[in-house]
């Protein structure tokens, strides 16, 4: 096979479960009409995206991808990847990728390295110990490999989803119920610091793993995912590395970072209306697709040229998706031609 377009895509699919289980607290979970408007919908957007490679978050039945599959008509055209687990009692990331790509079995990514630490005595002697003990991912990372040319190396493939900015609910802790009087008042900003700080170490612990894989080489790798954090949020500048984007005949690119679709897109756009989600009006991008440098155009090592992002949001605009079927987050594709650079 030798692609002359690589197209990516990012997903995330509301809570895609069967019928009648349970959704967090949801005991009743999506209707039968509920369930088949949501299908529906999905059906669509996959026949319009096309990609060759889409990453899914918030799938908890494998049945249920593997209808939308069927029911789009796509199922001889996809591998399908899903975890074994995927039973619909919690959430996975997961995937799909156009027959004859695929060049490795996927695994699913649950535990932290065991090198991984965030503790420190301090900078300064102002600076008080901090200590975070978290041992692994809120959703497994699904990784995988594929072949887009037989001339090129793999790529690695990364589907993330990190902790929502959505407060912890800290009501059930003992150390809580110990003292709701003064505790009660708190909770929202407590939670809120939790889930930052889950969320900065799961940005973190990725950003452990794809630095062993890419230093010092020229792995080729992608991150698709909803990271719960906009562009320039600490927990993308932790994931991407902060690398700098050129301009011009510049050449140069970042052994082992990760440069962002949505600010390639934004160098060649007079206008940034980029936004996949909004929560009380105010809309930011959450989801992502993130590149090493053998997709970045300015990069030295440059195998893969982008060639423009796509992101569907209409849908964001109306609040009520049980009603229409629709999701909570725009749907993101960003295309790659192979053109790599003159030496």
């Amino acid at each position: 096979m030798k692609l002359n377009e690589l197209s990516l895509a990012t997903f995330n699919l509301y809570n895609l479960n069967e019928p009648g289980l349970p959704l967090y607290s949801d005991r009743n979970g999506w209707t039968q009409a509920e369930y088949t408007l949501k299908i529906a919908w999905t059906v669509r957007q996959l026949r319009i995206l096309k990609a060759e490679i889409v990453g899914f978050q918030e799938l908890w039945h494998a049945a249920s991808l593997a209808r939308v599959l069927d029911e789009a008509g796509l199922s001889q055209e996809y591998d399908l990847l899903v975890p074994s687990d995927a039973d619909g009692s919690h959430i996975v990331c997961a995937a799909i990728v156009r027959k004859g790509l695929l060049s490795s079995t996927p695994n699913w990514i649950s535990a932290f390295p065991r090198k991984f630490n965030l503790h420190s005595s301090g900078d300064d002697p102002q600076t008080p110990m901090i200590d975070v003990g978290i041992s692994g991912f809120s959703r497994p990372v699904c990784h995988f490999t594929v072949r887009p040319r037989e001339d090129e190396p793999d790529v690695h493939v990364y589907v993330c989803h990190f902790k929502s900015k959505a407060p912890t609910q800290v009501f059930n802790e003992p150390w809580f119920k110990a003292d709701k009087t003064a505790y009660g008042k708190h909770a929202s900003a407590l939670g809120g610091a939790l889930s930052t700080i889950r969320r900065t170490a799961e940005a973190a612990a990725l950003r452990f793993l794809l630095t062993e894989q890419m230093k010092g080489n020229d792995t080729p790798v992608i991150v698709l995912g909803d990271i719960n954090d906009g562009q320039h949020s600490n927990t993308a500048n932790v994931l991407t590395g902060q690398p700098r984007y050129l301009v011009g005949e510049s050449v140069g690119g970042g052994d082992v970072a990760l440069y962002t679709a949505q600010t390639l897109q934004e160098y060649r756009d007079t206008r940034d209306v980029y936004y996949t989600h909004v929560h009380q009006d105010f809309r930011e991008s959450l989801d992502h697709i993130l590149v090493s440098e053998q997709f970045y155009d300015n990069s030295r090592r440059r195998r893969w040229l982008f060639d423009g992002l796509i992101v569907n949001n209409d849908h964001l605009d109306f609040d009520d998706h049980k009603a229409d079927g629709t999701n909570d987050h725009g749907v993101i594709r960003a295309v790659f031609k192979h053109k790599p650079m003159r030496r």
